[in-house]
Formats: structure tokens, sequence, C-alpha cells
């Protein structure tokens, strides 16, 4: 019987669900630094009454014989704290808090931090300069909240992917600008990098827009045993070092992400959970550190060493195909499950119906329009139940189609959107947009009714 396949002939398999493409897919930069230079800055924040309190470490490469000047400025720019040295921290009276989109008439206040540095070398005096945004704020989780500034915060958002038919995942500004309207039409005021960091520039749009970031490493398809082995964990580790360095200023990020389900119910994950989880937090203790789940909560050896449990979970999707109405009875189950056992807030992380743009079915079948708003509707009534009491979030997949590997279970991609690929909206789009204004206005700030800011806080001015 002759070969299915010639001589040498081989295929890299993956094992996540979206298409990776090949190259550069973002901008590289090279820059010059002076002999003496800033290398590195990091900031806490912290509130103590009226007062903001930001903590300034500063890393400078090339010499020990330096002078550092830090000032911070308003929006208005004026200064409102100096200071000096590589550490120390400038207090702000009256601050102006960095708060989430739709959480406060004025969201996503920035400061700038400037840098100056003076030193002398054997070739005569060098400067370095640098200005860092900084926003104010706090991030805190008890066993049934998630809370910034101390006020108890819902995510109400989706899941992204890099991805576009045009440009594929190359970075694309006006396509960046495209979303971050269209998340603001929607009422979101978060998402999570699924599945694996975004292009610099996206964090920096989150700050500015106060869309809040779950900061995702590229942790995505630990399926095999064999995944969780020493070399995966120190790489895995490393990894996380370059995520944290690369985004730990930015105030929209509240969240680290180590992995998206991952195979979780295996001892040697629980292990490897255990130790990723760990150095995260020791690399950045401000902020609380996740993963995604989608293993049996008895099962999962990894979900006592998170802050917060998310759950992917696709009822009537992917089994039980159709039945809508055991939606409910499976959502409440999951979450007493979980809840019961770890005593930690839970995110829906994941949940969606594949749709075809333009199919439509009465009554409601799979892959047609009704099916996604339906299904939707039935996740919604049983997320009502419990974010009230214990469940701190809700992240739609997909905020739009986005391409995979070619399947039989896949039509040009993955079509869990709620946008299509083009960013066209399908009826579940208005559908999730009605239910996040509803939410954002029952949690409003006192002044006024939330409304939509897509043509304010423009990124050029």
């Amino acid at each position: 019987m002759p070969s299915w396949y010639p001589k040498g002939y081989f295929v890299q398999n993956t094992y996540f669900d979206f298409f990776n493409y090949a190259g550069l897919q973002r901008s590289v930069l090279l820059y010059t630094t002076p002999t003496t230079y800033i290398d590195d800055i990091t900031v806490t924040t912290s509130v103590e009454q009226d007062s903001g309190l930001v903590n300034y470490q500063i890393s400078v490469k090339g010499s020990n014989l330096f002078k550092l000047e830090v000032r911070l400025l308003d929006a208005e720019n004026k200064v409102v704290a100096n200071g000096t040295g590589t550490q120390g921290q400038l207090k702000v009276p009256g601050v102006s808090l960095w708060w989430p989109y739709l959480m406060h008439e004025r969201p996503a206040y920035l400061y700038s931090l400037e840098v100056q540095l003076t030193a002398q070398t054997s070739l005569g005096p060098v400067s370095d300069f640098y200005t860092l945004p900084v926003g104010i704020r706090t991030v805190a989780v008890t066993k049934s909240q998630f809370l910034i500034n101390g006020k108890p915060f819902y995510f109400h958002g989706v899941n992204k992917h890099e991805d576009a038919d045009i440009r594929g995942k190359g970075f694309d500004w006006p396509l960046l600008v495209k979303d971050f309207n269209l998340l603001r039409w929607l009422g979101a005021n978060a998402f999570r990098t699924s599945h694996y960091p975004y292009a610099e520039e996206v964090m920096q749009m989150c700050d500015r827009y106060g869309i809040v970031v779950i900061d995702e490493c590229p942790g995505v398809g630990l399926a095999l045993p064999q995944f969780f082995n020493n070399v995966s964990l120190h790489h895995h580790m490393q990894v996380m070092e370059e995520v944290v360095r690369r985004d730990k200023n930015h105030p929209a990020v509240v969240m680290w992400s180590v992995a998206n389900e991952p195979a979780s119910h295996l001892e040697s994950a629980g292990y490897y959970l255990k130790m990723v989880i760990a150095h995260t937090k020791s690399l950045d203790p401000s902020r609380p550190v996740t993963f995604v789940s989608n293993s049996n909560y008895a099962a999962d050896k990894g979900a006592p060493y998170v802050d917060v449990i998310c759950l992917n979970s696709y009822y009537s999707w992917y089994h039980d195909y159709g039945h809508l109405e055991l939606i409910q009875l499976q959502l409440a189950t999951q979450f007493e499950n979980w809840y019961k056992k770890y005593q930690k807030p839970i995110i829906q992380s994941e949940y969606g119906a594949e749709t075809i743009a333009g199919f439509h079915q009465d009554p409601p079948l799979m892959f047609t329009e009704e099916y996604q708003k339906s299904l939707l509707e039935q996740y919604h009534l049983g997320l009502d139940q419990k974010r009230r009491k214990y469940v701190v979030g809700e992240l739609i997949w997909n905020f739009a189609d986005f391409m995979t590997e070619q399947s039989p279970t896949r039509v040009l991609g993955n079509k869990k959107g709620i946008f299509t690929r083009q960013r066209q909206p399908k009826s579940a789009a208005f559908l999730l947009r009605e239910r996040y204004w509803k939410i954002a206005n029952e949690t409003r700030y006192p002044h006024s009714v939330a409304k939509s800011q897509c043509l304010e806080n423009s990124l050029f001015t």
C-alpha cells in the first residue's frame, strides 16, 4: 500500500484555536541611549485618605555617578509632587484616581512621571529623560468581590484576538481605533488579552480609555502531560518576567493570567501552576493572579493557588447541542460547585456560540444569529442570579470572528464573534450592548447616567 505522505513530510501541530501567522507582526524600533541612561522604572500606587501615593524605583545603567530628579505632573501639566534619587514616594493631595470606563464621570485620569538623569562621564556630562504615564489606583480581591479603588468592580467585556482579514495579526492603528470605539459603543469595560500579550499600543490605549485588562501570557495549548516539565516551567517563568517587566506600569492591567485552559486536572500541572503563580506574585505583589480553567471543579489542581477563578464553559454548544433550556441549570451548578469548594470570586471568562452572519432560523438552530442571541440570553439569566453574590465578571467569546487552522469544525475560522471579522455587528452585539449599558447604569457614578464616550478622550489630544 503506497504511503499517504511523501518521505520527510511533516506538519507542525498546535494545540490552540487561532491562526498564528508568521513574520514580524509589530513595529521594530531601533534606538540609541546615552552611555549612562534610565534603564527601567517601576511604579506602584496606593491611596491614603484623599491623597495618592506613588512609589517609584528607577534603574540606571552605565555609571554609578549620576543624579535623578523626579516630577509628577497632572493632566494640566502642573507639577504636583517632586522627588530625587533612585527610589522614593510621591504624595499627591486631592488626588484624581484612575477609574475604569463607565465607573466614574472622569475615567482614566493619568498623571505624567518625568525622570531627568544627569551624569558625569570621562567624556563629559550626559543626560537622559523619560516620561511615564501614571494612573493612581488600587486593586484588591475579597472572597466575593473584585475591588478597584475600594469599590466593587464587575467585568462586563470581551475576549479578543489580534486578528483581521487584511493584515492578519499585523498591528494596524486604524483597526485598533475602530475596535476601541466598538468597545465603548458596546459598553464594555474590560477584556482579556487572549491568549498572548497584545501590542504595547493596545495597553497604552487601555490606559487612556479606561478599559480594564486581564493580561494573559502565551500559556495556551498546555494540553498534554509532557508539557508540564522543568524545561517548560523555567521558560514559563521567564515569559512571566518579560510580561510583567513590560506591562507592570499600566494602570489598566489589574490581573495577570498565566495560562488558558491548561490540563489542570493533572497532578504535574498542580505543581507547575503553583510555581508559575508564586513566581508571578513575587514579581508583582500588587496584582491578583489567575489562570483560565475548563477543568472539573473537583479535579482542578491549580485553582487553590489563584486569587480569582476564571471559567470557560460552552453549555448547549460543545455538548447538549441545541438544548438551550439546560443552560441556566448547568451554569448555576457550575458556579455553586466552584464557589463552595474555593470561596473565591468567579469570572465567566468565556461563553458563546458559533454564528454565521446572515443565517436565520426560527426556532433558533445552531450557527444562526437567533441561536447565538438565545444562548447569550440564557447565560445572562444565570449570571444575574450570581453576579450580586460572588460572580464578578463576564467576558464574551469573542469580540470578533477570527482565523484558525482549517478543520471540519471551522468555517473560514472561528465564528463566535459578536462582530464579523470586518467588524460588522451580528444581532448579538445589540443584545450585549443593551445588557452592558444596563449593568453600567446600575452602578453608575452618582452625578449622571453613564453615556457612550466614543468621540471623547481622543488618543490624539
